[in-house]
């Protein structure tokens, strides 16, 4: 079994090599979980380095009015998530990710689409190492979480301490589990 480190570097490259675009059916059994928990605020990632790309998401939750998307917002070692759609401008924050420009107001999600660069059987995520949506999941525990990914980046057992956070759901091409 790999130690975090050299699985992220592997899992970083296998990605690169086998990433794909997904269409909107992809997303249609998360959008089945967020209608029948009447949920409202969904926080999603902005895709980058070839993270499955939850633009399409974006698109099919912003056409209806009842939800409101957020996007995370890092600074100063914490995370918070504000309201954006794919009309609002972006901007580059310290550590190169896309944050939505100026000062908003956090919003708590309902649920959190979580990007991940490999996962296993027990829901468990291997993220970038930073543990920002670990220390946000911590501190509200009563948001439910799907990692987003390709089946390519499931993982036999991923190594996990106490500051890990299990993901409710996993969605793949290949089904949501």
């Amino acid at each position: 079994m790999l130690s975090k480190g050299p699985l992220r570097k592997k899992f970083s490259f296998i990605r690169k090599k086998k990433y794909h675009e997904v269409n909107e059916n992809f997303f249609l059994p998360l959008i089945k979980i967020v209608k029948k928990n009447n949920y409202r605020k969904i926080a999603i990632y902005y895709p980058s380095n070839y993270e499955l790309n939850t633009l399409k998401l974006f698109k099919l939750l912003s056409n209806n009015k009842k939800f409101i998307t957020l996007l995370p917002s890092l600074s100063k070692g914490s995370m918070k998530f504000v309201a954006w759609n794919l009309f609002k401008p972006l901007e580059v924050n310290t550590f190169g990710f896309l944050d939505p420009k100026g000062k908003s107001k956090a919003i708590i999600p309902d649920l959190i689409v979580v990007p991940l660069l490999a996962f296993d059987k027990s829901k468990n995520r291997l993220g970038y190492g930073k543990g920002y949506y670990d220390k946000f999941l911590k501190k509200n525990k009563n948001i439910t979480t799907i990692g987003v990914a390709f089946s390519f980046q499931k993982y036999n057992k991923i190594t996990t301490s106490n500051h890990d956070v299990k993901l409710d759901y996993i969605l793949t091409e290949k089904g949501i589990f």
